[in-house]
């Protein structure tokens, strides 16, 4: 398709690139980005580009994948709880500061020829152009003015997006327990002299702190110095002394937007405008650059709008999708997290490295031998695994008051064991169907627990989750079912906790 005249509404890393990449496959093309704040100016601190948005970055625009990485902050990941810690090597994994990404994006933007107006809210109706790219983020005027089918999931625990003013030498995941309930930071640095300062919580404990209120009294534009003032001597371990910093910082739910549609006439979304995805899994900046990447290779390879746009869509929704399922478990995961502080920290780690299933266990294993051989050490007391991590998890032995267990798969239990079978199927353990399940488990006085169902992959990993809510909640023996072909993912619920047997169905 040929573009005379191209609109961008929106001067983030989405619309930056793709007004670059528009214009680097088009140079007769017109591209305007128009961003209604003044440079320089942006929320946030640092974002995060891991491995595999390296590479499409750098097959779709090698100079611009240069700069980033030169200016990018490369580092580990460390979890530390209860005065224990683990670390995982991602030397692969870069923070950069929002402003200099922008930066960054803004000079190779202009070096293509993109024109970039500040400092005025445009309308897609009002401008003269045969494209319109709407990159204009999560709540996007754009999506609510047009007919894209747009759904809103709002999460229930909060967050606090906050900066510190010291460059942490790795990501950062831990917990601190106050006498509000618990509060946990994920930190990475993104620069020489800063770090982003994320904090969560959940609503509760957010209440019992007064931060409700604090919340309240925060203008808009201001930042809830009430939440930054205490939280930093709550995390002065963390923080090393250091202090959090506000960019109109303040308690917040996350929300997915989900659309039937990306496209409406001559308009199309992008990014945040189109679909979110929790940022646990670091992926707004990642999904955006790479829709930049998927809609201009589309408009080059197709005669008009509408082709353009039906393969824009057909090509990145499904990956979109994965991710947003991804993010919905990470999600659901940190949400409950403070429920699992009484685990070692090398299973806790599994548990997070495996929390979403996109990491199997084997892979994980491969990539970091000794935090897999540490929690197989809490797991069992046989050696560590020197291979087949997965096949030495199932074949260890339990002893469960007085019952052994051969190994972890079983096909049925004694019969002096009272059990209760779960067929429920529950999308989210932690909403209200997950607190029935809870209360009748509660209810039954079994020994054991039997969670069974469908065999397909996402229902085996939620059913590790509610198995694991009931684990903690209740106690008892837990038993998970699962087709041997998801033996990888059952066996990393052994290892973390979830579960203490599976069961091969089908």
């Amino acid at each position: 398709m040929h573009v005379r005249r191209a609109a961008v509404l929106g001067g983030g890393p989405g619309g930056l690139y793709a007004a670059r990449l528009l214009k680097l496959a088009q140079p007769s093309c017109e591209v305007v980005v128009h961003e209604q704040g003044e440079p320089g100016t942006t929320f946030g601190f640092g974002v995060g580009l891991a491995a595999g948005t390296q590479r499409k970055l750098e097959a779709a625009d090698a100079d611009t994948l240069h700069d980033i990485l030169g200016a990018g902050c490369r580092h580990d990941m460390t979890m530390a709880v209860s005065g224990r810690q683990v670390r995982v090597r991602n030397d692969r994994l870069i923070g950069i500061a929002r402003t200099e990404l922008l930066a960054i994006l803004q000079r190779h933007a202009e070096k293509a020829g993109v024109r970039i107006e500040y400092g005025a809210r445009r309308t897609a109706a009002e401008l003269d152009a045969d494209l319109v790219i709407a990159a204009d983020g999560i709540s996007s005027a754009t999506r609510g003015a047009g007919e894209f089918g747009e759904s809103v999931d709002v999460g229930r625990g909060l967050f606090l997006w906050c900066g510190a003013d010291f460059a942490l030498p790795d990501a950062l995941f831990a917990p601190v327990e106050t006498e509000h309930g618990v509060f946990v930071t994920h930190a990475y640095p993104y620069a020489g002299g800063r770090s982003t300062f994320l904090i969560e919580t959940d609503e509760e404990t957010w209440q019992r702190a007064g931060f409700d209120r604090s919340t309240e009294a925060t203008p808009p534009d201001a930042s809830d110095a009430v939440s930054l003032n205490w939280l930093q001597d709550v995390f002065a371990e963390q923080l090393r002394g250091s202090s959090l910093i506000g960019n109109r910082t303040r308690w917040t739910r996350f929300r997915t937007v989900r659309c039937d549609r990306w496209s409406d006439g001559r308009t199309v979304l992008l990014g945040d405008a189109a679909h979110t995805a929790h940022f646990s899994i670091g992926s707004g900046t990642k999904l955006a650059m790479e829709d930049a990447i998927g809609l201009v290779e589309a408009l080059r390879e197709e005669p008009d709008a509408e082709a353009a746009f039906s393969r824009y869509e057909t090509v990145r929704r499904p990956a979109v999708e994965r991710l947003q399922e991804l993010a919905r478990r990470s999600r659901l995961w940190w949400e409950s997290f403070p429920s699992r502080l009484d685990i070692p920290v090398e299973q806790l780690m599994v548990a997070y490295m495996t929390r979403a299933g996109n990491v199997p266990l084997d892979r994980f294993a491969d990539s970091s031998p000794d935090v897999v051989a540490a929690a197989s050490a809490h797991y069992a007391s046989a050696p560590p695994p020197t291979a087949d991590p997965v096949g030495w998890v199932l074949q260890q032995p339990l002893r469960h008051r007085g019952t052994e267990f051969s190994r972890r798969v079983v096909a049925t239990v004694p019969d002096e064991l009272a059990i209760t079978v779960f067929d429920a199927a529950v999308a989210d353990p932690w909403n209200e169907a997950g607190d029935a399940v809870v209360a009748q488990a509660r209810r039954s006085g079994a020994d054991v627990f039997r969670f069974r169902g469908p065999a397909a992959r996402p229902d085996v990993l939620t059913r590790l989750d509610l198995a694991e809510r009931v684990r903690t909640e209740v106690g008892g023996l837990v038993i998970v079912d699962g087709p041997e072909s998801l033996r990888a993912d059952l066996a990393a619920g052994l290892l973390s906790g979830r579960c203490d047997l599976v069961s091969f169905t089908g």
